[in-house]
C-alpha cells in the first residue's frame, strides 16, 4: 500500500472517530500514531489531511452539500461524508495532487469502507466539486508531428 493511500485510510478512520466521539484532531492522531506506528511520511501526509479538513471544514461541507443533489450532509453515511471531506480538501488545497488521483483514491476508500453505492455517489459529487473548484488539469494530448 502506498504512503498516501495509507495516510488517507488513517485520516478517514480518525475523522470518523472524531465525528462519532467528538475529540480533538491532534489528540486523536497522537493516540492512533502511538498504537499503530505508521511511517513518518504517512504521518506527515495524514496530519496534513486531518488538519486541512478540520481547518477548512465549513467551506468543504458547504461545497459538498451544494453539489450533492437531494442530499444533506446529515443524511450521508459518516464514512461517505468523511471520504468526501478528504477528497474535497485535496481538490481545493493540494495543487500537487492531480484530480484523478484524489478521485480514484476516494472511490477506492468508498469501495473498501462504504456501502455498495458509495463509489458512484462519491464519484458524482467529486466531479461536480471539481468542475466548480476548477482545479482539473487533464494532460493535453501530445502534439502531432508533421512531416515537412
Amino acid at each position: 500500500m502506498t504512503v498516501r493511500r495509507r495516510a488517507r485510510e488513517i485520516a478517514l478512520q480518525v475523522l470518523y472517530q472524531l465525528e462519532i466521539g467528538q475529540g480533538v484532531p491532534q489528540e486523536a492522531l497522537a493516540v492512533y500514531f502511538e498504537n499503530f506506528r505508521p511511517s513518518q511520511k504517512t504521518r506527515e501526509f495524514c496530519q496534513r489531511l486531518i488538519e486541512g479538513v478540520s481547518h477548512h471544514r465549513e467551506e468543504i461541507d458547504r461545497l459538498i452539500e451544494e453539489n450533492a443533489e437531494n442530499w444533506t450532509l446529515k443524511r450521508m453515511a459518516v464514512v461517505d461524508r468523511n471520504i468526501l471531506r478528504v477528497a474535497t480538501f485535496e481538490l481545493m488545497h493540494c495543487p500537487d495532487i492531480p484530480f484523478k488521483a484524489s478521485l480514484n483514491e476516494a472511490i477506492e476508500l468508498a469501495k473498501k469502507y462504504g456501502n455498495e453505492d458509495s463509489g458512484a455517489f462519491i464519484n458524482g459529487i467529486l466531479d461536480k466539486v471539481n468542475s466548480l473548484v476548477g482545479l482539473s488539469s487533464p494532460n493535453p494530448p501530445p502534439a502531432s508531428k508533421k512531416k515537412a
